[in-house]
């Protein structure tokens, strides 16, 4: 486990926004990436009755819409282990492979980063 003061800021800068938007909104997960360009987006799970995404794959399809063009990384915060498959392969999708995804626990702690290759 990575306490989150030990992260790069710009790292520990999204484990606090996908904090954050899980809080704010109640939600099972929330989710940061950044883009290629430094741009942050944060977003929550949603959970409708036509439409449910994960907050990571929320969070990409919010860099998608604005324009992104590749990702720097990804975090995501949740009471799982890891970053589900689908959320992996929505980064790597915008990121590539080796694109970093950070797992924290709802107290911010980064529990594991694995790549969304």
């Amino acid at each position: 486990m990575t306490e989150s003061n030990a992260l790069d800021p710009e790292d520990r800068k999204i484990v606090t926004l996908a904090r954050s938007a899980r809080a704010r909104n109640g939600v099972p997960e929330g989710a940061a990436v950044r883009d290629e360009t430094g741009r942050t987006y944060v977003a929550g799970t949603v959970a409708l009755e036509s439409l449910k995404l994960s907050a990571l794959q929320t969070a990409v399809a919010m860099a998608v819409a604005s324009g992104a063009r590749s990702l720097e990384a990804a975090a995501v915060v949740t009471e799982a282990e890891s970053a589900a498959a689908e959320d992996r392969a929505a980064v790597r999708d915008l990121g590539g492979p080796e694109t970093p995804v950070l797992v924290a626990s709802p107290d911010g702690v980064v529990r594991v980063t694995v790549s969304a290759g």
